[in-house]
């Protein structure tokens, strides 16, 4: 189970989209485990389609 620290949120309004790395992103080809610093830098939010950069740890 992961940590808060190894999760990450998405900042964009309406959104809140959490990144786990225990789910991955099954949309992104994403594989379970994947940790947020090793997501490509092009990935995008599943939910709203932000970048990377738009995600706070929440640890």
């Amino acid at each position: 189970m992961s940590n808060p620290e190894e999760m990450y949120q998405c900042q964009i309004a309406n959104c809140g989209c959490i990144y786990n790395p225990d789910k991955g992103d099954r949309r992104g080809k994403i594989a379970k485990g994947t940790s947020f610093d090793d997501l490509p830098e092009e990935w995008k939010c599943p939910v709203c389609g932000a970048s990377k950069k738009a995600f706070k740890a929440l640890g």
